[in-house]
């Protein structure tokens, strides 16, 4: 089993920047895949982003390809899987959850958040116009 805890959200203004981090403990962290999702008011949950054990596949959704990028450092005393936002629009805000998949996914499911078995709590990410 996993714990994971989100930090770095906030408010910015468009175009800003935020750099999310989820800290993960409990099991070895490079047993798991990781995933990025979001959460805006009245919508349902999407994929953001995810990132394979080590590092070497990486999905970015369409929509934040280029202004978003996933990352993660499997280092023991690290143990976190990093969310950088740029170029912010206001229709990023939402609660950004990280996720963690104990199987393995295939490359057609990591976008499914039935996919993963554990959950942070989130972190409010607002975007000002």
């Amino acid at each position: 089993q996993v714990q994971l805890v989100e930090s770095g959200g906030g408010l910015v203004q468009a175009g800003g920047s935020l750099r999310l981090s989820c800290a993960a403990s409990g099991q070895t962290f490079s047993s798991y895949l990781m995933g990025w999702f979001r959460q805006a008011p009245g919508k349902e949950r999407e994929f953001v982003a995810a990132i394979s054990r080590y590092g070497g596949n990486i999905y970015h959704a369409d929509y934040v390809k280029g202004r978003f990028t996933i990352s993660r450092d499997n280092a023991k005393a690290k143990a976190t899987v990093y969310l950088q936002l740029n170029s912010l629009k206001p229709e990023d805000t939402a609660v950004y959850y990280c996720a963690a998949a104990r199987t393995l996914v295939s490359s057609s499911r990591v976008v499914v958040s039935s996919a993963y078995d554990y959950w942070g709590q989130g972190t409010q990410v607002t975007v000002s116009s």
